[in-house]
């Protein structure tokens, strides 16, 4: 299918403008496709020709003002409608289309658990037309009715509120008649509809129904966190009032819990869509509750920014994420009980921007319109820059500018641009109509550059006092805070004094006094920038990170360790030792589980030979064990979770394992759920201690989607020939497996100590994975390139064949993006291995 243009939708949005689509869908005539009956009314301003988007599996018929269009016509995806006069036109289209079971389009899935049925869209961002035929491109916004015949113990829900209006026999065996009521006009990418037997709760805000949603299956569970997840809403809505000036535009806030999502949720207006990893079936931290409610106030910032005000095209995605991301963390400090929200994003978060932003695939958070010429290029945007790092921009926008003046502008953005679209130069001269900085200069060296800047101390201690000098490595400035920290008698780190400073500046400043023990620049994580130490204080960070008084100012240090570890300045060795001496003694469950996750994936796995994987791991299950000595009185049992996690991953022998999978609970507690009963049999898959006659055991005890993914899981990680094989089949030739199937073979499949054993597949991937991701399309492409990759093989020979990957012309352009970015983390690991 060809990739829409950003010059073919600006001729398209030149020539007409879309009233409205009337969407019929009827689910009830089997299990592999569904009816598709558009109506899409629009008005050309001249005469002329354009074409509208469609991926039948049959297109039966098309009408243009009552003229029947050849179905033979449709090509590439692609419709003409030429001949076009002057004024209002009808276009009529009759199709059936398939289900997908990629998360693409319209997907369906049947719970193993019940064996109940579900379906949900994911229109973005250009999958709408998987469903209906649209004119794709988000400018050229419309109203939204659905029609939806399904089945007679479902609900559909949609952007607008939906009506059960009778019954009909149309179908193959009948059902229930939905509609939903117009929306304002919205993007294609944003129109919706989830329809199954769903388990709900609803209630009333504000004056407007408020929903959320699960499959019946979880019902126990939602049910569990609805007043949390109810109360974070509201909370949110209310906060994002205050803020506001501009009104929630639309008529309801649904907000569904679905199977086998892509991502971790999508701001569908009125009816947000998330992964149901989010309705919790087995006990989680304190850090992942809060990681759900960021997500709950990130796509409820949406319905402002990206779905009242959205982009003119896919070069401004930072106006929809950097700002969801910024206002998500932000909001929920303002108005929940999640208050220290800026430090998971530190630990979680900017890591993947710092990341993303030193790799040869690197972009402006706002790049220039040429470099995002189609929508395939747009897709590769989606991304830790247009994320983190645009909402640590904007983080440093409001520290260097004002909230005041920050929301003034943007409340300027929302009322000259409401029901419309924007671009940067709209955004910027909002904000400049309220300050007199310059606000232009300022997001063409913030928005408009690449690359990450370091910062770095320089301190002369003189007679009675010292100096500072920080060098910066880069081309922006940086309104941050210096924290000076003492060390007091019992080895406490106590801040002394919080400088503010500009940067760059030929001020050397001057103090009084001794040099502190520990400085740390971008003290409080204002800016984006990486934070190098000087002598001194790099050897506090080591010898007392965990006695640093605020998680905040922890979190700095610890990332300034890990780019460290990441740029050949640290060895990972001395990071090990870092976290075996003070990761025990933190109290903070965001950098206990950031850390021991960087322990584990990128140092033992890939920083470290082979050789010493084995210490690392030991050093590990060390770890874990002292936060579990630690928790036995059960004072804390998020960090108890942790431990427990960390030491099931990293155990090198599976005695200890297995005796808790056979008592079913943990020496202590917890007792085992679902998730860890699980966690444990992938270990001792990949130990070798297990089959498959356990797994099937497992399996039957726990027949839920989540159990099928665990299983598949283990079976690809059994060190058998046989079972590689096997696994390596699903992978690349069975076609009917799901996203969600794909993603846990394919993290079974590779693992470090089976190296040897999988060795001969590591040249196969590449060819395997392009002609995958050339039949499959780009979920399971971005899927092959994250998870089915052999990272685990730190070689010259695996980095010289993914190399020659990259040059064969039937790569497609997602596929191609996730190598480039696993090559250059494969390299630095060659590069800083020891």
């Amino acid at each position: 299918m060809s990739a829409l243009t950003r010059n073919e939708a600006q001729l398209r949005a030149q020539l007409l403008d879309v009233q409205q689509y009337e969407v019929a869908l009827d689910l009830t005539t089997g299990d592999e496709t569904f009816e598709s009956r558009t109506v899409i009314r629009f008005t050309t301003r001249t005469a002329g020709n354009t074409f509208v988007e469609l991926k039948p599996d049959e297109l039966r018929s098309a009408e243009l003002d009552g003229h029947p269009l050849d179905p033979a016509d449709l090509t590439d995806g692609r419709l003409p409608l030429t001949g076009l006069a002057e004024g209002p036109h009808e276009l009529r289209v009759d199709a059936r289309m398939h289900y997908s079971r990629t998360g693409e389009g319209l997907h369906r899935f049947t719970d193993p658990a019940d064996g109940e049925t579900y379906v949900y869209t994911q229109m973005f961002l250009d999958d709408v037309q998987r469903v209906f035929p649209a004119f794709d491109q988000p400018d050229l916004k419309a109203v939204f009715e659905f029609t939806v015949t399904a089945p007679d113990d479902w609900t559909v829900l949609a952007n607008g509120i939906t009506t059960r209006t009778g019954d009909s026999g149309a179908g193959a065996t009948g059902g229930a008649v939905w509609k939903s009521a117009p929306t304002p006009v919205i993007s294609t990418y944003l129109a919706a509809v989830a329809a199954g037997p769903w388990h709900s709760i609803r209630t009333e805000h504000a004056g407007l129904p408020f929903g959320i949603h699960c499959r019946r299956s979880l019902a126990p569970h939602l049910d569990a966190d609805a007043a949390e997840i109810l109360d974070i809403t509201t909370a949110c809505f209310d906060r994002f009032h205050e803020k506001f000036t501009e009104p929630y535009p639309f008529d309801s806030y649904d907000q569904a819990f679905v199977p086998e999502f892509n991502a971790g949720a999508m701001e569908n207006p009125g009816l947000v869509t998330f992964r149901d990893e989010y309705v919790f079936r087995s006990a989680v931290t304190d850090a992942e509750r809060q990681r759900r409610a960021v997500t709950i106030a990130h796509e409820m910032a949406h319905m402002w920014f990206g779905d009242l005000v959205t982009l003119s095209w896919w070069d401004d995605i930072w106006l929809n994420e950097s700002f969801a991301e910024f206002m998500g963390y932000q909001t929920l400090i303002e108005a929940t009980r999640f208050t220290e929200t800026w430090t998971g994003f530190g630990m979680e978060r900017k890591p993947w921007g710092y990341d993303a932003d030193q790799r040869p695939s690197t972009h402006p958070v706002a790049p220039d319109a040429s470099a995002v010429p189609d929508t395939a290029s747009a897709l590769l945007n989606f991304d830790g820059i247009s994320y983190a790092k645009g909402a640590s921009a904007l983080r440093q926008l409001v520290a260097w500018l004002g909230e005041k003046d920050f929301l003034a502008g943007i409340n300027t953005h929302f009322a000259r641009h409401k029901f419309a679209n924007a671009s940067l130069a709209d955004f910027v001269d909002s904000l400049a109509a309220h300050t007199d900085r310059d606000v232009h200069a300022w997001a063409g060296i913030w928005l408009r550059t690449t690359g990450v800047d370091t910062l770095t101390p320089r301190i002369e201690e003189s007679t009675g006092g010292w100096t500072l000098t920080v060098d910066r490595t880069g081309s922006r400035p940086h309104h941050i805070a210096a924290g000076l920290y003492d060390r007091s008698p019992d080895g406490a780190l106590e801040l002394r004094e919080v400088l503010a400073l500009d940067v760059p500046s030929d001020e050397v400043l001057s103090a009084g006094g001794p040099r502190p023990a520990l400085l740390v620049l971008n003290d409080g994580d204002l800016t984006y920038a990486k934070v190098r130490l000087d002598e001194t204080s790099l050897e506090s960070a080591l010898n007392g990170v965990s006695r640093i008084p605020d998680p905040l100012t922890r979190a700095v240090v610890w990332n300034s360790l890990r780019d460290m570890v990441r740029d050949g300045e640290l060895a990972a060795a001395d990071y090990l030792a870092t976290a075996e001496a003070h990761v025990p003694q933190e109290t903070d469950l965001a950098i206990v589980q950031a850390v021991l996750t960087f322990a584990r994936s990128q140092i033992a796995d890939r920083h470290l030979t082979p050789e010493h994987r084995t210490q690392a791991l030991t050093t590990l299950t060390s770890i874990a064990r002292a936060l579990l000595r630690h928790t036995e009185d059960g004072s804390d049992p998020g960090l108890r979770l942790v431990a427990v996690r960390a030491f099931i991953d990293s155990a090198t022998q599976p005695d200890t394992v297995a005796a808790w999978l056979a008592e079913g609970t943990v020496p202590g507690g917890p007792e085992l759920d679902p998730e860890l009963r699980w966690r444990i049999l992938a270990r001792l898959s990949v130990l070798g201690a297990t089959g498959e006659s356990d797994i099937a055991e497992a399996l039957a005890a726990d027949p839920s989607a989540t159990g099928q993914e665990g299983a598949a899981r283990c079976r690809a990680a059994i060190p058998t020939a046989g079972a590689k094989a096997a696994a390596w089949d699903r992978l690349f030739h069975d076609d009917t497996l799901s996203n969600y199937l794909f993603t846990a073979t394919a993290q079974g499949f590779w693992q470090p100590e089976q190296a040897d054993l999988v060795r001969e597949y590591v040249p196969r991937f590449y060819p395997e994975a392009v002609a995958l991701a050339a039949r499959r399309g780009p979920a399971i492409a971005d899927a092959a390139g994250r998870w089915a990759f052999p990272g685990h093989e730190i070689t010259e020979a695996n980095l010289q064949a993914g190399h020659t990957c990259l040059a064969d012309p039937a790569i497609t352009p997602l596929l191609h993006r996730k190598l480039v970015d696993q090559l250059d983390d494969l390299s630095r690991a060659l590069r800083t291995r020891s």
